[in-house]
C-alpha cells in the first residue's frame, strides 16, 4: 500500500506510474498468454491416414506453419516414418469408436482431416463392399465422434471421380455426379453425409475433389504396397526393379489412345487442404492444373527424367476408367487463394525420381 504522501512527491508518483505501468504489463502478458493456450487449442488437428502418402505431406505441412497435428493410422498403407519424430501418432483404426472417443476426449481437436481410405478404382470394381465399409461406414463412425465433440471443421479428402465419364473437362462443381466406379461412389456417399450433417447440425465442412496426386516432397514420397499408380511403376521400372510398364487400354478416344488425366503435386493438394481449414463456407472444391496429361505424355517425361527407355506392355482397358479427366479449380483459386505451383509433368517427375532413388524400396519400415 501507498499513503497518501506519496502521491504529492514527484519522484514518488513517477515510480508510482511506473509500477502502474508494470502491473499492466503483467496482466496485459497473462491474458496474452491465455490467449495463446486458447490458439493452440484452436489449432490442434487430428489428421485420420496422416501417416500416408497425402496425408503425411499435410502433416509436414501443418507443423511448417504452427498447427500441432495429431495423427490416427492404423498403418495399413501408411509408414511411421514418412511422419517427423516429433508428431504424436496414435496407431488405430477409425472403425473404432472407442478409440476414437479416447482420442477426441484426450485432445479434443478442433478441426479433422480425413485421408484415411482405400483409393483403388480398378480393385473397388471386384470389391466394393470392402470400400462401401471403409471409406462410407467408417467415415460415419468418424462423423459421429466429431459431432459428439464439437470439432469445428471436417475436411474430406474427396476425388474427381465422382464426376465419372463427364460431358466435357475440364469439369466443374456443378458438373453432374455420376461415378463409373465404385471408389468413387464411397466417397460421394460421404460428401452426401457432410452436406446433410452441415445442414442439419451446422458443421462446417470442405471437400477436396482431385485426381492423380503424384511427385514427393522432400523426406515425404509415394511407397504403396503393391504400387499401382503410374509414375512410380515407371519409376521402379527405370530402377531396375520391374522388367517392362503396362499400360491399359490405347484406343481411348485421346490424342494417343491413352487416358488422359490431371496430376497435380502432392505439395499443392497439401497446401490447399491447410487452406480449406479456414474456408468462410462449407462446400466442395475442385482441385486441378486445368490441363491433362495421358499415359504416353507421362511415360515419355519419365523416360526423359530418368535416362531410362521404359519398355511397355499394352493391355486391354480396366472398368471404369473414363478417357478424359481434368478439373477446373477456379473456385478454389479465389475462394480458397490455392494457387499450384508445380503445373509441369516434368517438375512433377523429378521430384518423385529424387525420393525414389534416394529410398528405392520405399520406407524403411
Amino acid at each position: 500500500m501507498f499513503s497518501a504522501a506519496y502521491y504529492n512527491d514527484l519522484p514518488q508518483q513517477r515510480a508510482f506510474a511506473l509500477y502502474c505501468g508494470h502491473l499492466a504489463r503483467i496482466k496485459i502478458a497473462a491474458v496474452s498468454f491465455r490467449n495463446e493456450a486458447v490458439t493452440r487449442m484452436a489449432e490442434r488437428i487430428l489428421v485420420t491416414g496422416g501417416a500416408g502418402y497425402i496425408g503425411s505431406v499435410v502433416v509436414a505441412q501443418l507443423l511448417d506453419r504452427g498447427y500441432e497435428p495429431i495423427v490416427l493410422d492404423d498403418l495399413s498403407h501408411g509408414h511411421r516414418d514418412a511422419l517427423s519424430a516429433s508428431v504424436r501418432l496414435i496407431v488405430g483404426d477409425i472403425a473404432d469408436r472407442a478409440l476414437l472417443e479416447q482420442v477426441f476426449t484426450e485432445f479434443q481437436p478442433q478441426a479433422v482431416m480425413h485421408f484415411a481410405a482405400f483409393i483403388e478404382a480398378g480393385e473397388s470394381m471386384q470389391r466394393p463392399e470392402k470400400y462401401f465399409r471403409n471409406n462410407t461406414a467408417n467415415a460415419l463412425t468418424l462423423l459421429e465422434t466429431v459431432l459428439a465433440h464439437g470439432a469445428r471443421r471436417f475436411v474430406f479428402s474427396s476425388t474427381a471421380a465422382l464426376y465419372g465419364s463427364p460431358e466435357k473437362t475440364p469439369i466443374e462443381e456443378e458438373a453432374p455426379l455420376q461415378p463409373t466406379n465404385a471408389y468413387g461412389e464411397s466417397k460421394l456417399l460421404v460428401e452426401q453425409m457432410l452436406d446433410w450433417l452441415h445442414r442439419i447440425h451446422g458443421l462446417r465442412y470442405a471437400c477436396l475433389r482431385y485426381f492423380n496426386a503424384a511427385g514427393a516432397a522432400g523426406a515425404q514420397g509415394e511407397d504403396h504396397h503393391p504400387e499401382s499408380h503410374l509414375i512410380p511403376i515407371a519409376l521402379q521400372v527405370a530402377l531396375g526393379q520391374r522388367e517392362h510398364l503396362a499400360i491399359f487400354g490405347t484406343d481411348y478416344p485421346t490424342t494417343d489412345g491413352t487416358c488422359v488425366r490431371d496430376y497435380i503435386h502432392v505439395q499443392d493438394l497439401a497446401q490447399a487442404h491447410i487452406l480449406a481449414l479456414s474456408a468462410a463456407d462449407s462446400g466442395y472444391f475442385n482441385l486441378g492444373t486445368g490441363g491433362g496429361v495421358s499415359v504416353c505424355e507421362v511415360i515419355e517425361a519419365c523416360r526423359q527424367v530418368t535416362g531410362h527407355k521404359i519398355p511397355l506392355v499394352e493391355k486391354p482397358r480396366r472398368p471404369g476408367d473414363p478417357p478424359r479427366l481434368i478439373a477446373a479449380s477456379a473456385k478454389a483459386r479465389k475462394q480458397l487463394g490455392w494457387k499450384p505451383r508445380y503445373e509441369d509433368i516434368h517438375q512433377i517427375v523429378k521430384s518423385a525420381w529424387a525420393w525414389h532413388s534416394q529410398h528405392p524400396n520405399g520406407y524403411s519400415d
